[in-house]
């Protein structure tokens, strides 16, 4: 293929994988680091250790740190998962011009800038009492999850067969057992995606959550970013590696399950 394209088309390639290895490198350093025996930042040099793994799990402010993550991430998980859907459906449902400036409404929080985003949350939440709080965290999460679940369900129901919905509202089911039983399994793997992206957003927040929170809530991230501007802990570097193999997990088996769908669906036409 390369060779009915010529020089150019492999300068192209080679550009290519330039600013792919540039984008990538920098990632898997901190594989190495975290494996330093040393207590600052540096690469190993006289043998490798697990001390900064061992801390990450044993550590009561680290440990904390995760489960606080996890608690906000899988709850505003839910939480935009169902508004997103619901939001998505009905403005497909509605389909006019204002549903489409809604939706530009909606889709506001991964456009401004997060900065905005804090401050209009500050001044909010000042005034409700909700400031270093889970409710005012996870509410905030949730907010800026809501648009990525948006465009995965509104983009499987771009695809969406309205034959299906016909014919089910001709058999007498209404518009709730006709969204429950034929709409959303067929749009699942929409929202599972909208899911995902979810929590990769809320487990990976750190402007938002320095200005609402202060001493009761402190994320993954705030601890990692308070590590690295109070002493450069090398733990964050283990953090780091194991959110990264945590990331390639999530996203290679949503590639699997999806993969494995299509394989399904073509099968299925075959058979047909």
């Amino acid at each position: 293929m390369s060779e009915g394209y010529g020089w150019r088309f492999r300068i192209v390639l080679a550009g290519a994988w330039v600013v792919l290895l540039f984008l990538l490198v920098p990632i898997f350093v901190s594989a190495p680091i975290s494996l330093t025996p040393d207590r600052f930042l540096t690469l190993p040099k006289d043998g490798v250790s697990l001390r900064n793994y061992e801390n990450l799990f044993t550590n009561p402010d680290w440990t904390s740190s995760i489960w606080q993550s996890l608690v906000i991430a899988v709850v505003s998980t839910v939480i935009a998962t169902s508004l997103g859907t619901l939001c998505a459906v009905g403005l497909w449902r509605i389909a006019s011009r204002w549903s489409e400036l809604v939706r530009g409404f909606v889709l506001l929080p991964i456009i401004i800038p997060s900065i905005v985003s804090a401050l209009a949350f500050y001044r909010i939440f000042v005034d409700l009492g909700l400031l270093d709080s889970y409710p005012g965290v996870i509410m905030a999460h949730a907010v800026l999850a809501v648009p990525y679940v948006v465009i995965t369900v509104s983009t499987s129901l771009a695809n969406f067969d309205l034959r299906l919905e016909q014919a089910a509202r001709n058999l007498g089911a209404d518009m709730r057992q006709t969204l429950r039983m034929v709409i959303l399994p067929c749009i699942a793997p929409g929202v599972l995606a909208g899911a995902v992206f979810a929590f990769i957003s809320s487990w990976d927040e750190i402007v938002v959550t320095l200005f609402i929170s202060k001493l009761n809530i402190f994320t993954l991230p705030r601890r990692m970013w308070s590590g690295i501007r109070d002493q450069a802990d090398p733990t964050i570097a283990a953090c780091a590696t194991t959110l990264i193999f945590l990331t390639i997990l999530v996203i290679g088996s949503q590639m699997w399950l999806r993969a494995r769908r299509l394989r399904a669906q073509s099968q299925a036409e075959g058979a047909a």
